[in-house]
């Protein structure tokens, strides 16, 4: 009797946790994991826990070590001191930076310093601005130091006088320069093209630095795609990712290594699979890479025996409704990689090689997962308008009452090569957008990657076509559920989702009451002319407008959602970045006008500072509440 009474007032006194629905502010306020590296004897993990302060408009992050094996973590102060820093070479000799190096004048004062209060710019070519800068004739450029004591010299600049960069721009990293494992070389990423032909070209290479004679041999000269993330087993043989087609930036992209006998592609007879991102195995004998497959992100071995004619086995090691999307690293037969799901943030797992068996090993989230409702995601296979089966992701608001109506959202993945996966986003959050009490329909259509190439280049050349279908064919399928409120469907979408809704618009023929389009393309002729990166309008559209030889590209400029406003008659919300330079203000300020001269209910919200994405924390909250505010307004 004793017994069951402590065991009763235990359960009384223990913290009760009620489970609500995610809201904007609760998603801001968990913390973003991500792994750094392990320790040098394999049995610690360090990484980085970022933490959004929406009141300081800013984040703040720390760093964190806990064994592999699991455990407590602990704080870790300064992290850089903590763990080895890569960029120092093996031997210890030296140590490579990254930095600035000015060699073009591009502001008025550099061309004239008398007149010091100039704020003019004077371009003779393309790229005059990419991403979200404009360009200001300074490069990024790898340096090459003497560290340690016994040595000497002088810093030098292993691109001196070359206006390329080496960290690509806009999003190179550290993952763009490694030391081979004697010391002896260092390997870089460049694309070495300038102005015009950087704008029209996807030909990024793979630059070999000689330490002792100083002298650069590029290693990819033979291929003219992507040939992107350099690294190097502990034998010194050297891996990376490659795609083919100049040009096409959503080729499929492969993992490739070197061998004495030329270069070996190991996931060339996968036609489903596009690697994402990969790590040598311990060994150095096999690969471990991630890459999306049938609507998930998994991890993937491949051996390596250097032999250019033998066909490598792959074998899928994870499986389940969930996204690997980082290899931290190995520790024995143990990899520690990144995981989230459609209603989890990223953690660190360990997974266990031979069989796949993943346990979690960070919480840092775990307090705000139990007072947290959970959604449900289903999968279905949708027959399309060309007899395909395209999987679509379906994800139900919590406590999912059956004999209850739902308003319904269909969602308009951007790319428009872009996977749809068990991702966790931070604006396009599929938890959230159900937590409100919607229905999330998210069509795996064409041109995403994992459903084999064929299916990923459908989209090209042809926005307005099969995929439009595809995603009718979607909403239409889960419509027929007695639980879908067909007087309340919405459609939203981003970047490639954002041109889907506008072009919806003009054709959905009365499905949807509302649509929300962010940074979406609506004009394809003002687009061609003031996008930065013009190989994706060249490859996507199939090439300049003023080209009327050019069927594929006429077709295209014909597909514009621009030609059929006319056809437009529903609410819409459109949001638009001021330094969106990959798909430029005047799309949607185009499209609001538009809307606006038709006399159709619209509202635009206008970022200033933002470019492609949403990245400050008030601006975010901003953007989740007009969003939810305008779909209460029209789904009523």
């Amino acid at each position: 009797m004793k017994h069951t009474i402590a065991a009763a007032l235990l359960f009384l006194s223990g913290p009760v946790f009620a489970q609500a629905p995610l809201t904007p502010e609760t998603l801001w306020s968990l913390g973003r994991v991500s792994g750094v590296t392990l320790s040098p004897d394999k049995q610690r993990v360090y990484y980085r826990v970022s933490t959004p302060n929406i009141a300081e408009n800013r984040s703040r992050s720390q760093g964190w070590v806990i064994p592999v094996r699991g455990g407590t973590p602990t704080m870790v102060n300064n992290m850089d001191s903590a763990i080895l820093n890569d960029k120092i070479s093996p031997d210890g000799r030296f140590r490579l930076t990254a930095e600035e190096v000015k060699l073009q004048k591009v502001f008025g004062k550099d061309r004239y310093p008398e007149l010091t209060k100039s704020n003019a710019q004077v371009y003779t070519s393309l790229n005059y601005r990419h991403w979200d800068e404009w360009e200001d004739g300074a490069f990024s450029h790898i340096f090459l130091e003497p560290v340690g004591q016994g040595t000497t010299g002088t810093r030098i600049d292993l691109m001196p006088g070359e206006p390329y960069d080496a960290p690509q721009k806009p999003f190179g990293g550290g993952e763009d320069y490694v030391w081979s494992p004697d010391s002896r070389h260092v390997v870089y990423v460049s694309k070495k093209a300038a102005g015009t032909a950087y704008a029209t070209s996807t030909n990024t290479d793979l630059y070999q630095y000689d330490v002792a004679t100083g002298k650069t041999v590029n290693l990819t000269a033979s291929n003219k795609g992507y040939d992107i993330n350099p690294s190097f087993n502990a034998n010194g043989t050297l891996a990376w990712l490659q795609m083919k087609r100049e040009g096409f930036e959503a080729d499929k992209q492969d993992l490739v290594a070197m061998t004495g006998m030329g270069v070996v592609n190991l996931t060339r007879h996968r036609d489903d699979i596009h690697v994402e991102g990969f790590k040598w195995s311990a060994d150095g004998r096999s690969l471990f890479f991630f890459a999306p497959i049938n609507g998930t992100m998994q991890l993937f071995e491949v051996g390596y025996t250097g032999a250019t004619a033998q066909v490598p086995e792959i074998r899928q090691v994870t499986k389940g409704d969930f996204d690997i999307n980082d290899i931290v690293g190995q520790s024995g037969n143990t990899l520690i990689v990144s995981r989230t799901d459609m209603n989890h943030a990223a953690e660190l797992y360990t997974v266990d090689i031979p069989t796949g068996t993943m346990s979690q090993l960070t919480h840092v989230n775990d307090a705000m997962y139990a007072t947290i409702a959970s959604v449900k995601t289903e999968r279905r296979w949708v027959k399309t308008t060309d007899g395909q089966q395209m999987l679509v992701w379906v994800v139900y608001p919590p406590n999912f009452d059956r004999t209850k109506k739902y308003p319904t959202l269909l969602y308009c993945q951007g790319g428009p090569q872009s996977p749809l996966t068990q991702s966790y986003s931070f604006r396009w959050n599929f938890q959230l957008m159900a937590s409100q009490g919607y229905i999330v329909v998210a069509p795996n259509r064409r041109g995403m990657p994992g459903h084999g190439t064929k299916w990923n280049e459908q989209v090209s050349k042809d926005w307005g076509g099969q995929v439009m279908r595809d995603y009718l064919s979607a909403i239409d399928a889960v419509r027929k559920e007695p639980f879908v409120d067909n007087a309340r469907l919405g459609c939203v979408g981003a970047s490639f989702g954002g041109y889907s809704v506008f072009a919806l618009e003009g054709m959905h023929n009365g499905r949807f009451k509302t649509f929300i389009a962010h940074d979406g393309v609506f004009d394809f002729r003002s687009m061609y002319g003031t996008t930065e990166e013009i190989w994706f309008v060249n490859w996507d559209l199939g090439g300049p407008y003023w080209d009327k030889k050019n069927t594929a590209a006429q077709r295209s400029y014909a597909q514009s959602p621009s030609n059929f406003v006319d056809k437009w008659n529903t609410p819409i919300m459109i949001i638009q970045g001021g330094k969106d330079y990959r798909v430029p203000i005047e799309q949607g300020l185009q499209a609001f006008q538009a809307a606006q001269l038709r006399g159709i209910k619209s509202k635009l919200l206008y970022l200033p500072e933002e470019n492609h994405w949403v990245l400050s924390a008030q601006n975010a909250m901003v953007w989740q509440r007009e969003f939810y505010s305008w779909l209460t307004e029209t789904l009523k």
